[in-house]
């Protein structure tokens, strides 16, 4: 049995969005890639996500989105990441986010988006990876 820690992602629905099919569907395949999931359920500000984040040790946030308030929401969800030195935790979005709106995400500090339809064994592995690169772990990809 292999003695790294298992990666551990909170999944958060972000702002006023009423739909968490997708989160669900996320919060499981990660699982199944042999993570430790907390799934904080819908309406959650960034203030609940962060402190969620600290209080359970987290290695990845996962932010869905659908609402469009992407641009509104996230960057404060950065700032408070760095107010809890947080600088060492993968953040990832997925959503219905506008293409023209992926790499102002990643100014602000997001670690990858992704889109409806993303593969969700890329995902995991993308989400793997960017561990293990955080945790200055030598990175092995898939074969």
């Amino acid at each position: 049995m292999s003695s790294e820690k298992r990666i551990k992602v909170v999944v958060a629905k972000l702002g006023l969005d009423g739909h968490d099919r997708g989160a669900k569907v996320i919060a499981r395949a990660l699982k199944d890639a042999g993570m430790e999931v907390v799934y904080t359920g819908l309406r959650q500000t960034p203030e609940q996500i962060v402190k969620a984040a600290v209080q359970e040790d987290a290695d990845v946030i996962g932010i869905s989105i659908l609402s469009g308030a992407h641009l509104e929401l996230v960057p404060h969800i950065t700032k408070l990441m760095r107010e809890n030195q947080l600088d060492d935790v993968v953040l990832v979005v997925g959503g219905v986010i506008p293409p023209q709106d992926i790499q102002t995400l990643k100014d602000m500090g997001v670690d990858q988006v992704f889109m409806p339809g993303s593969n969700l064994k890329e995902i995991s592995e993308f989400i793997k990876q960017a561990v293990a690169k955080k945790r200055g772990q030598k990175v092995e990809h898939a074969s």
